[in-house]
């Protein structure tokens, strides 16, 4: 809080005045006795000190401006300080939302809600790359995404990225083991001090190690729900989401259809020619099921030589055909193995699903009895299960 105002300046001047006025006679005094002292002893006082009075007060300026400049210096560190400390929240807040993603479209969240606090109003963009296709992290459309992959192409060092070609953003190479996984870019303007990239780069390696992390995370997730032979899901994972597919029936209204197969006389492949030559049929099965089946039906290694499959927006006659299409695909397309063809032939059942029912096993029951009276009825056919089993 100042003391002295604007306002109080007048009233200084008049004081300092009145001042003069009371003390005059004595400094005239003053300055005649000095002046005497001069005169007898032959000694410049008075001149020595005007000098002294003036250097004192060239000193207390310039000490003045020190302090001044100092403070002025002290508080631009502390706002730097303020201003990185913040930064460092932030890129803190934006590790700790990655370390929360274990998938793609959380990471892909994290991105959207921290870039522009990153980047101080910067815009920016990512891209990723896996398997040598290159995904956006960020909204894009189509003419910003060809310059962003030759511009991520360049930052990486790629020589089919023409330099006239790609844009003038400032790209920060997101690379895990040696391995490229993206790039991490944002405007050049305004210009990006040194403390600032060393911020970003941060970023972008917090960015390249949750990518890796998320890829990881979703391999193992395979590895543990598929069976790695057939590529088909394992029992467990396929009871968890056929009763999440029976729920969505109910809701739904639509229909769904369960087929179970067995391969004909499995154990007899196995003796005759191996077990490894066993492993090779229920591959080249996968296969098969891959060739037919559409991508949101559900393929299941039930165990041993038995596969279930649920068809979605199925019904029974619908089954009936896929069914029957797949048993002619395994009977037309024998397993190659050394020199010989392995013949390959199944027996199917298949049920429908009633509406709103959610009992996963006695659908699986009735899919498995209709699969015992086709292999009553000499194997390599389809068996549909009862109406009234269903209905029951």
């Amino acid at each position: 809080m100042r003391l002295i105002g604007r306002n109080d300046l007048f009233l200084l001047l008049g004081l300092a005045v009145a001042l003069f006025a009371i003390v005059s006679r004595p400094l005239g005094r003053v300055l005649a006795y000095a002046h005497n002292i001069d005169q007898s002893t032959g000694l410049q006082l008075l001149p020595g000190l005007v000098i002294l009075a003036v250097v004192f007060m060239f000193h207390q300026m310039r000490k003045r401006h020190e302090v001044r400049a100092e403070a002025l210096a002290a508080a631009a560190a502390g706002r730097q300080a303020a201003a990185r400390a913040a930064e460092m929240e932030r890129l803190i807040a934006f590790g700790q939302a990655l370390a929360r993603s274990l998938d793609y479209e959380s990471i892909r969240a994290a991105v959207r809600e921290y870039l522009a606090t990153l980047g101080e109003g910067r815009g920016g963009w990512v891209l990723t790359r896996t398997a040598g296709q290159w995904q956006p992290l960020t909204p894009v459309d189509d003419a910003q995404a060809i310059e962003h992959e030759r511009a991520a192409r360049r930052a990486l060092g790629e020589s089919d990225a023409r330099a006239d070609s790609v844009s003038g953003d400032v790209c920060f190479p997101m690379i895990v083991a040696g391995t490229p996984v993206g790039v991490f870019c944002v405007s050049p303007e305004p210009a990006l001090t040194d403390h600032k990239r060393t911020t970003l780069a941060a970023a972008a390696a917090l960015l390249a190690v949750s990518l890796k992390n998320a890829e990881l995370f979703q391999e193992i997730r395979e590895k543990s729900v598929r069976d790695s032979l057939t590529g088909c899901f394992n029992r467990k994972h396929a009871l968890e989401v056929m009763d999440g597919e029976l729920r969505r029936s109910r809701r739904s209204q639509l229909p769904l259809a369960l087929i179970m197969f067995d391969l004909d006389h499995f154990k007899a492949i196995n003796d005759r020619y191996g077990h490894l030559c066993g492993d090779a049929v229920l591959s080249a099965v996968g296969q098969r099921m891959n060739m037919v089946l559409r991508g949101s039906d559900l393929k299941c290694r039930y165990g041993g030589e038995e596969f279930l499959i649920l068809l979605p927006d199925t019904t029974l006659s619908g089954a009936c055909r896929v069914a029957e299409l797949l048993r002619r695909k395994l009977e037309a397309e024998p397993v190659r193995w050394g020199e010989v063809d392995v013949p390959v032939t199944a027996s199917f059942g298949l049920t429908a699903v009633a509406s709103g029912e959610l009992d996963v096993l006695a659908i699986i029951g009735r899919a498995d009895a209709a699969l015992y009276r086709a292999k009553e009825n000499g194997r390599n056919c389809v068996c549909p299960a009862d109406e009234h089993e269903a209905m029951a």
